[in-house]
């Protein structure tokens, strides 16, 4: 029992990092599902909720009213969730060029998102975050997919800049990956989130969020997904964010992986084989979910393993993990650090998604916290 128990925990891993990935581009090479890509100017309501963003609202504005997109289309709508800074200041001095400000008791992005939604009249609606700058073409990169009358939801990509530190190099890395994933989910039919910095949708699949929503980028595609819409991911609409440290971008994992539980228990038919992207979201969400678990039986099972195979799996893990907390102390150069950049970024996701399962035992507000950046990188 105990090597089977090992033996299904790394082929388990194995499947949703590497495995999976490899199963989607042999999937995309048969089955490819392209749609209609078309520019026609469309009503735009622009939504940005904002939380004391004093340090970013001007240039987020300036980027905003910069898109290459007829103006006279866009309807800009900035909701500060209840800013004790310069935020609303800073706002109103757009006053002259149509930014409507709608400020709101602090309740959190979800319900700072529906107040946008509930004053939106354009037919299709554009969220965005404060800090990350948009590029020119984005807008009309993301309305052009809205030709197909088959597309629900379209997700920017989140361009983030080089970082000056290996572990932020490898925070990118990290995030290139899980772009290279939403891409080719996105040729098959559809990604089960957007890119929650720059994403669209048709104004009528909108629905209110519940006021705890922690990825209002799941739960909003999903909606449209299940109202027989798809979602998908557009790699020419951009937007550029600074890297996070690593341990801030702990924190926001440890979010967004307790929002993939609430997901589940909102729309339980992701888990369904009738969901037309119940493997991807399997593989791929659920899957992040249980990987530190199928870590922890390995470790444990591997006492148990017979003769020299105990101690070749037990030296092994222990010689990662020890890779992985000696890192800070490693020099800036060199393979070894390399090495323990990797093993650290990995250990730290691993255990922001076991941490994921406080989201049963906590208030959900309490997970939300400020990204640092680093803009000078």
């Amino acid at each position: 029992m105990p090597v089977l128990i090992c033996v299904l925990s790394a082929a388990f891993i194995l499947w949703v990092l590497a495995g999976y990935p490899l199963f989607l581009g042999l999937l995309t090479r048969f089955f490819e599902k392209p749609f209609l890509r078309e520019y026609s100017p469309r009503a735009v309501s622009v939504i940005l909720p904002v939380y004391n963003g004093e340090r970013w609202v001007r240039t987020k504005l300036e980027s905003i009213l910069g898109l290459d997109y007829p103006r006279d289309l866009v309807q800009i709508i900035v909701v500060s969730d209840g800013s004790t800074d310069r935020t609303d200041d800073l706002v109103r001095e757009f006053a002259g060029q149509r930014v409507e400000l709608v400020r709101v008791p602090q309740g959190g992005k979800a319900l700072a998102l529906n107040a946008g939604m509930a004053r939106a009249h354009g037919e299709i609606l554009f969220f965005t975050d404060v800090r990350q700058a948009l590029e020119k073409d984005s807008l009309r990169r993301l309305v052009e997919c809205f030709a197909d009358p088959s597309i629900g939801v379209v997700s920017g990509e989140l361009v983030i800049r080089k970082g000056g530190s290996t572990e932020e190099a490898d925070i990118g890395l990290y995030w290139r990956y899980e772009k290279w994933i939403r891409k080719h989910q996105s040729r098959l039919g559809s990604v089960p989130g957007a890119t929650g910095s720059i994403y669209a949708m048709r104004r009528s699949l909108a629905r209110p969020l519940p006021a705890a929503t922690l990825n209002d980028d799941m739960h909003l595609p999903l909606s449209a997904l299940f109202a027989g819409c798809r979602v998908v991911f557009q790699g020419e609409a951009k937007a550029y964010d600074y890297p996070a440290a690593l341990g801030s971008e702990f924190l926001r994992k440890v979010r967004t992986l307790a929002g993939v539980y609430q997901v589940i228990a909102a729309f339980p038919g992701l888990l369904s084989p009738l969901s037309p992207i119940w493997i991807h979201f399997i593989s791929h969400k659920a899957g992040r979910l249980l990987l530190p678990h199928a870590m922890i039986a390995i470790a444990a099972s591997s006492f148990y393993l017979p003769g020299p195979w105990a101690w070749m799996t037990l030296v092994g893990q222990g010689a990662f993990y020890a890779l992985a907390a000696l890192d800070p102390w490693m020099g800036a150069l060199g393979p070894l650090k390399r090495l323990s950049s990797l093993a650290r970024v990995f250990v730290t996701m691993m255990i922001a998604a076991f941490l994921a399962q406080s989201y049963f035992f906590r208030d959900a507000k309490t997970m939300w916290k400020t990204t640092e950046v680093k803009p000078a990188a």
